[in-house]
């Protein structure tokens, strides 16, 4: 069946109509809506084909129509008009970003995230690649009591994470000051992702006699290396999810307690705006939601995501620009640090070199 002007303009005016008010849009609003000079009669033809194409669905036999995620999709792709930000919003958007302390790239990111969610009144979320774009550059060891020691990891991205580690035995200054001083000289400058069992072992055996005494310390930094993949996906404003209607608060809550499993989803490769709806993929079970996200680069590097969650009625054509604005406002403070604009080059070069020798 093709796909005519007149049914684009109704397939537009369904969207833009459910957005609005949520309730099934019926054929005499549409002849006001589309600006079309036909009759009802003719737009419920057209609706008719609209549906049968799977464009549009009919909740209730007497109810008008309201869009399917097919019907989403393509007026996202095809037919929506966005709503260009305005100066003054960028310039809001933009102070509010300039106010924050964000010296990390850790902080900018945090950030945004709080800002977007402020602004567009959604559940927001962001993910980075910490594994991918952060190096480490300090990681201590410090007594925390009898057979005690706290281990602390600090990364580039202005990251830390620690733990408690009981030992079988107090160590000795000399073992500690040894242990310090060798990881250090072995793990500065490494990416979290290079931090493998092969390598691992190989330290471990590089510290000679000391190896059966450290050698639980040493596997402890591994592990703790390991909780930034796993905590690099954070949430902002889950309340909005549970408080909004539309969503059963079981599903919502499932949600929220397997978020990392987004981590899968978020970290394939895409470019631009990509939005994703609750029943087309395993890791965004709510039914009737919608997530709109968009990278952010470091350098030449994706570094991660950020983006918004709530109902699939979302306005697209106003939240696309405001995301799309976010992101490149992440990527821009990245790359205006020094610090962060080395690490992203240093890690092009790595790339690069990679790829130099795998051809």
């Amino acid at each position: 069946m093709r796909m005519d002007d007149r049914k684009l303009k109704i397939l537009a005016a369904v969207v833009d109509e459910y957005i609005r008010t949520g309730e099934p849009v019926g054929s005499k609003a549409l002849v006001e809506l589309s600006g079309l000079s036909v009759s009802s009669a003719t737009v419920r033809n057209d609706m008719a084909a609209l549906e049968s194409m799977g464009f549009l669905e009919q909740p209730h036999t007497s109810a008008g129509r309201v869009p399917t995620y097919k019907g989403y999709r393509f007026y996202i792709e095809r037919l929506m008009k966005p709503e260009p930000l305005s100066a003054k919003e960028r310039s809001v958007i933009d102070e509010m970003l300039g106010k924050s302390n964000a010296v990390t790239a850790e902080s900018v990111i945090e950030t945004a995230t709080e800002a977007l969610a402020q602004l567009t009144g959604c559940a927001t979320f962001n993910t980075k690649n910490m594994p991918q774009i952060s190096v480490i550059t300090r990681v201590e060891v410090i007594p925390a009591g009898r057979r005690l020691y706290a281990l602390l990891i600090l990364t580039s991205s202005g990251a830390i994470k620690n733990r408690i580690c009981r030992m079988e035995f107090d160590l000795t200054n000399e073992q500690l000051e040894f242990f310090d001083r060798f990881l250090n000289e072995n793990l500065h400058g490494l990416k979290l992702d290079q931090l493998n069992p092969s390598l691992m072992q190989n330290l471990a055996a590089a510290m000679g006699s000391y190896m059966m005494t450290l050698t639980p310390l040493l596997y402890a930094v591994y592990e703790l290396s390991n909780e930034f993949a796993a905590s690099n996906v954070n949430l902002k404003g889950e309340t909005r999810l549970l408080t909004n209607s539309e969503f059963d608060p079981g599903e919502v809550m499932r949600f929220l307690s397997h978020k990392n499993e987004l981590a899968q989803l978020l970290s394939s490769v895409f470019d631009g705006i990509h939005v994703v709806f609750g029943q087309e993929e395993n890791t965004l079970a709510i039914t009737n939601s919608s997530m709109i996200l968009s990278k952010y680069n470091l350098g030449n590097i994706n570094a991660g995501a950020l983006g918004v969650i709530g109902p699939v009625r979302l306005d697209y054509a106003k939240m696309i620009p405001y995301i799309k604005y976010f992101s490149d406002s992440v990527t821009r403070m990245l790359s205006a640090s020094d610090d962060f604009a080395e690490e992203g080059e240093q890690n092009e070069r790595e790339e690069e070199k990679g790829s130099g020798s795998g051809s």
